[in-house]
């Protein structure tokens, strides 16, 4: 697409600032890390936001003018205000990009999209985490290999209780033995979504290059198809049709 893509980046942005621990691996917080991966390419309009702000940092405005919405999320996923949650929905089912990383799958826009429980089994353990490329034409695994490994990752494990994604692009081994689909594209109305599973705040994940590629690559992906018609937002009558309908005898 040739207009610029506009990225917002929400992160909770709880552990950054309570846990000493968490704040020395990402002092400006993840979306900061996150923000930096289109630092330098003018194809994005690049902002920030978090839960405490006004509104969570989700105005209208700022809704409005997102092409593709980032949400980290762990601790606190019922201090999101459901008003908001109804705002994110709307938007994706209009065409916006949603992508959910790591405990986001427990999130309140995520359950509401999945319309599942997306419970799943999990256990920290400084594990080895693979994860394959399952769809090596996908437009997300651009620039990878048949795979990469995440030294350390907090595991996540199936059963994974969401519906079967609309395209599968990663599954995880982890060095205990468990698997889990990480790289989930579903599509809800107009809009996309990508879930990416790794992403755990003790551990420098978002700082992996093979990482940001992922993340730079569904960015792509899901950003809305900027169409020449002007489609409803809601059901309409369609009074006078294209084609003489023939009366009926």
């Amino acid at each position: 697409m040739s207009e610029k893509i506009r990225v917002t980046i929400w992160n909770e942005f709880r552990h950054e600032q309570l846990e000493e621990k968490i704040r020395e691996i990402y002092p400006e917080g993840i979306h900061g890390v996150l923000a930096k991966y289109f630092e330098g390419d003018d194809k994005y309009v690049v902002r920030t936001a978090t839960l405490d702000e006004p509104e969570h940092g989700l105005t209208d405005e700022v809704l409005n003018n997102t092409d593709v919405l980032f949400w980290w999320g762990h601790w606190v996923h019922q201090e999101v205000s459901d008003e908001i949650v109804e705002k994110v929905h709307m938007r994706v089912l209009n065409g916006m990009g949603l992508i959910v990383l790591h405990s986001g799958h427990h999130s309140k826009i995520f359950r509401k999209l999945m319309g599942t429980s997306c419970n799943l089994r999990w256990r920290v353990a400084d594990e080895k985490e693979r994860l394959w490329v399952v769809e090596p034409g996908h437009p997300i695994t651009e620039g990878l290999g048949e795979y990469f490994e995440l030294p350390m990752e907090e595991m996540y494990g199936e059963q994974f209780e969401i519906p079967n994604p609309d395209e599968l692009v990663f599954i995880s081994w982890f060095e205990g033995g468990d698997v889990c689909r990480s790289g989930c594209v579903f599509y809800r109305g107009r809009g996309k979504i990508f879930y990416f599973r790794p992403g755990h705040e003790e551990y420098p994940t978002f700082y992996n290059e093979n990482v940001k590629k992922v993340l730079v690559n569904a960015t792509n992906y899901v950003a809305p198809v900027k169409r020449g018609d002007s489609r409803p937002e809601q059901a309409v009558n369609v009074s006078e049709p294209l084609e003489k309908i023939k009366e009926k005898q």
